[in-house]
């Protein structure tokens, strides 16, 4: 069974004891969370499809509350002006894991 469900304004494709990196949650480690935004269900098959979401939850744990994700960087140039400008960005998130998924 897996569920698409909506946690901080992106849509993730999770199941029960699946691990994954979502946008920074203010949350601490080992923080029990609930996800009510549940756009799809796919029982074995048989999908339900929200309108715009379902009466479904999904819990998760917290398991590391602050982890960085790469460094992406953005360089901008205009030719034959000697402008160049260097810059990086790190993206906080947060791991949790998928506990339960309650139909």
């Amino acid at each position: 069974m897996f569920v698409i469900v909506n946690i901080a304004g992106q849509q993730f494709k999770v199941e029960e004891g699946q691990e994954i990196f979502v946008h920074q949650l203010e949350a601490k480690k080992e923080d029990k969370l609930s996800f009510d935004q549940v756009l799809l269900v796919d029982n074995g098959g048989v999908v339900q499809v929200g309108k715009p979401v379902l009466n479904a939850t999904v819990s998760a744990t917290v398991l590391d509350p602050l982890v960085q994700g790469d460094k992406v960087l953005v360089f901008k140039k205009k030719r034959r002006k000697g402008y160049r400008k260097k810059n990086g960005h790190r993206q906080h998130f947060t791991k949790i894991k998928i506990d339960s998924i309650a139909v």
